[in-house]
C-alpha cells in the first residue's frame, strides 16, 4: 500500500473512531434512554463499545494498515519508519481528529467536551503512560502469538483496551490516544496547555517507545516455520 493510501486511510479512521464513539453514546443513552450512572447503561455503552472496535480492526484490515491511534502506528512501525510516523501519518491523524470533533460541535453542540484530568499533572502523565505501555505489549505479544487469528486477537485485544479505559477513567480519562484527546482540546483552545501536552501526548508516545523497546528486547520474533503452523489452523 501506498504512503499516500496509508496516510489518507489514518485521517479518515481518525475522523470515524471520533464520531463512533459520540454515536454510541448517543444510542445507548439517547435512543435506549439508559442513565449514565446505572450499571445496565454501563454495560450495554461497554458492549457497544467493543462492537465498534471490532469494526474497526477490520476497518484496518481493510486498508492495510491504517489507523486513528498515533500509539499504534508508532507501535506497528517500529523504528524503522518512525520519522514517516512522526512527521506524516500522526499529524494526519490529529487532523482527522479535528475535523470530527468541529463536526461533532456543528452537529450536536450538547455534545461531550472530551476527557477530564481528575488527578495532578504528573500523576495523570504516569496513568496514561502505563495504561498504553500494557496496551502496546498486549497488541505487540498478539500479533507474536496468533498473528492469522483476526477474531481471538481482536477480541482479546478489545476486552484489555476496554479494561484498562475503565481503569483509567475516573483519573484522566483512560484515552490512551493522543489524537482523539487533541480533537477535543483544540476545539477548547487548550492543545498547547502544559496538562494536555504532559498528559496525554508525552506520557503515552514515551510510554509506547519505551514498551516497543521492551518488547523487542526480551521476545525474539517468530520464525517463518513458527509462523505457518499458525497460519494454517486458522
Amino acid at each position: 500500500m501506498s504512503r499516500i493510501s496509508i496516510v489518507v486511510s489514518d485521517l479518515v479512521l481518525s475522523f470515524m473512531w471520533i464520531w463512533s464513539g459520540v454515536l454510541v453514546s448517543i444510542l445507548v443513552h439517547g435512543v435506549l434512554g439508559f442513565s449514565r450512572n446505572v450499571t445496565t447503561g454501563e454495560i450495554v455503552g461497554y458492549t457497544f463499545s467493543v462492537i465498534s472496535m471490532f469494526i474497526f480492526a477490520f476497518l484496518q484490515k481493510l486498508t492495510k494498515g491504517g489507523h486513528y491511534n498515533p500509539v499504534a502506528a508508532l507501535a506497528s512501525g517500529g523504528f524503522g519508519s518512525f520519522i514517516f510516523t512522526i512527521m506524516v501519518r500522526v499529524p494526519a491523524e490529529v487532523i482527522g481528529s479535528i475535523l470530527a470533533v468541529k463536526h461533532i460541535i456543528h452537529v450536536f453542540p450538547e455534545i461531550g467536551k472530551g476527557p477530564k484530568l481528575n488527578v495532578s499533572i504528573h500523576q495523570g502523565a504516569l496513568t496514561e503512560g502505563v495504561l498504553t505501555f500494557f496496551t502496546v505489549l498486549i497488541s505487540m505479544e498478539l500479533s507474536r502469538k496468533i498473528p492469522g487469528s483476526f477474531f481471538m486477537k481482536t477480541w482479546i485485544s478489545s476486552i484489555a483496551k476496554l479494561t484498562l479505559h475503565v481503569l483509567g477513567a475516573d483519573l484522566t480519562g483512560g484515552c490512551m490516544n493522543p489524537a482523539a484527546v487533541m480533537g477535543w482540546a483544540y476545539a477548547l483552545g487548550e492543545h498547547i496547555a502544559k496538562e494536555h501536552l504532559l498528559v496525554y501526548w508525552l506520557g503515552p508516545v514515551m510510554a509506547t517507545l519505551l514498551a516497543v523497546w521492551f518488547f523487542n528486547a526480551v521476545f525474539k520474533p517468530l520464525t517463518k516455520e513458527q509462523e505457518k503452523p499458525k497460519a494454517k489452523s486458522d
